[in-house]
């Protein structure tokens, strides 16, 4: 029996319905430009795509670098990191928010209070290296991420060493602190979990822990890559982030996350002269076979040479 109340219903609602089942995850985030391609933006774009979810990028401001360092920083203003976020987030449902570098204190303070008007979205930060940054901006920066944001993250991630000197600055024991000690310290602070990476192992390895206040829940163990990389984190803590939009819980999510940054790592690349970027897109590449057949002639278009960019009077 035909069921009365379908044919109330216009075909084009039946699609769209259809539409928003198929369509990917959205991720909203918050981060700098990054002309070079390591970090920022560009990272967490390629990051989120290559997992599956679809990233709604809000520029926070832009760096001033190359491959090799971070000469300088221009920041954006905080009614307009409000408004492109304000804007989007009228238009489009989020699943997780991502935060990378927010550039200022004023951004900081903006970012938590869009994110606190979505308390029940998840919010993975990610806490950079800022030792390229005047002491003074890194020390309001810090304190302004850790009264505003820390307070609404789910999931905290970042460097052993940066976590270390931000989240126990007094730590007096011979040994290291651990990635549980971390955790507590975040917890402290309203953090619910905590990711730290690069934790230093014996033999060349370095292990990657996901913790609570409570427990140790997890991670994984990688051999050192012999290089020096640039925008790993950002590309971590923007899969995750994807991952969990997705669906996946955050076991299986930070397992999953730490294995792509780990092929990324493997098929990283140095595009100009200073380190080594992940290959966030290394699924994409071409596979190599011996075997394959020679490439087909294509006759006349062989050699063709795009011309030089030459302006003309």
């Amino acid at each position: 029996m035909t069921n009365p109340k379908s044919q109330d219903v216009p075909a084009s609602a039946v699609a769209d319905d259809e539409n928003e089942d198929s369509s990917p995850a959205c991720v909203l985030v918050f981060n700098a430009s990054d002309p070079s391609g390591a970090g920022g933006l560009a990272a967490d774009v390629n990051a989120i795509a290559s997992v599956g979810a679809h990233a709604l990028p809000v520029l926070t401001g832009a760096y001033i670098r190359d491959t090799a360092e971070i000469f300088d920083h221009f920041v954006f203003d905080e009614d307009a990191v409000t408004e492109q976020a304000r804007t989007v987030l009228e238009d489009i449902q989020v699943q997780v928010i991502k935060v990378g570098f927010a550039g200022s204190p004023e951004n900081i303070s903006a970012i938590a209070e869009i994110a606190s008007d979505y308390a029940d979205v998840p919010l993975v930060a990610y806490m950079p290296n800022l030792s390229w940054w005047d002491e003074g901006q890194i020390d309001l920066y810090l304190d302004a991420f850790r009264e505003l944001l820390l307070p609404q993250t789910t999931v905290l991630v970042g460097n052993h060493s940066t976590l270390w000197r931000w989240l126990l600055p007094d730590w007096s024991s011979d040994e290291s602190p651990g990635a549980r000690d971390i955790a507590k310290a975040a917890g402290a602070m309203g953090v619910t979990y905590t990711l730290v990476t690069g934790i230093p192992l014996p033999d060349q390895f370095i292990d990657n822990v996901l913790a609570s206040p409570q427990a140790v829940l997890g991670g994984e163990k990688f051999e050192r890559f012999e290089a020096t990389f640039c925008g790993a984190g950002d590309t971590l803590a923007a899969a995750l982030a994807a991952l969990i939009a997705s669906g996946s819980d955050l076991a299986a999510a930070t397992s999953e996350a730490l294995s792509y940054l780990d092929r990324c790592l493997d098929g990283g690349f140095r595009p100009g002269m200073g380190n080594v970027l992940p290959d966030r897109m290394f699924w994409a590449q071409p596979e190599t076979d011996p075997d394959e057949s020679p490439e087909p002639d294509i006759g006349d278009l062989q050699g063709f040479a795009m011309p030089p960019h030459e302006t003309k009077h």
